[in-house]
């Protein structure tokens, strides 16, 4: 299976394929849920029966729990007019978000999405996820940054690599047993990153998921991976789509 890589690391993404240690995986659709359009959607995740999204753009920036079935807000809280909401994560009770410019994140209780406070980073925010006691942060550039969730000290960082050369636009994150799943910006991939030491171990192509979706905005591009460790179900999501997915891998080489 041939995958044409629409990554800005490769000199010729046209022509390149993934590197034969490398594997890579298609997508079957389980099944599709409602999206709500107006979501610019940033960060995604699932706990305790719900998905709970972060969406961006600056005046509509919230942090929403959604039933899964209507694609709905059960509950939300916007965040300030000023800022560009980007990814969150669960940390024990709380929900920790992130926003684009400003080294600004905030923190929420997860039970009714109440502010509890903010924090300060440096450099811009794009994804979040927990590995282990770790905050994981991915701010467009190749790195990952680890953070101690508490005190946001940072602990240490990687450079995602594929076959050897660095992957920029790192965006959305989720952790799926113990490896980091990551969107690239602007691409139908999904990269799957080896925490320790930031090496691409695994390309899944969701290429035609936004086709099916019907989006058609340049900007409503794939982000958005949330995980049901319980019911070990997959969900996907994109800018303004108007679906959710649940799907499986397939065709893993």
């Amino acid at each position: 299976m041939v995958f044409v890589l629409a990554l800005a690391l490769l000199p010729d993404p046209a022509a390149a394929t993934a590197p034969p240690s490398v594997e890579r995986c298609g997508y079957q659709i389980v099944q599709s849920f409602p999206h709500d359009t107006s979501s610019f959607t940033q960060g995604l995740f699932w706990h305790d029966g719900h998905l709970y999204e972060a969406t961006g753009q600056y005046g509509r920036s919230r942090v929403a729990r959604l039933d899964l079935q209507t694609g709905q807000a059960l509950a939300e809280t916007p965040l300030p007019s000023d800022q560009f909401g980007e990814g969150i994560t669960r940390w024990g009770d709380q929900i920790i978000g992130v926003t684009w410019h400003g080294g600004v994140g905030h923190r929420w209780r997860i039970k009714d999405l109440k502010p509890t406070g903010t924090f300060r980073y440096d450099g811009e925010g794009w994804g979040v996820t927990m590995v282990g006691d770790d905050l994981v942060l991915s701010d467009g550039t190749p790195a990952l940054r680890f953070f101690d969730p508490a005190t946001m000290a940072e602990r240490r960082r990687v450079t995602v690599r594929l076959a050897g050369r660095p992957v920029a636009r790192i965006n959305e994150l989720e952790t799926i047993d113990g490896q980091i799943w990551a969107n690239v910006w602007m691409t139908d991939f999904i990269v799957r990153i080896d925490p320790a030491n930031g090496n691409v171990v695994s390309l899944v192509d969701l290429t035609t998921l936004k086709a099916d979706a019907g989006a058609t905005d340049p900007d409503s591009v794939l982000n958005g991976i949330a995980w049901d460790a319980k019911g070990k179900r997959l969900f996907v999501t994109g800018k303004n789509w108007p679906k959710l997915y649940e799907i499986a891998l397939s065709g893993c080489v």
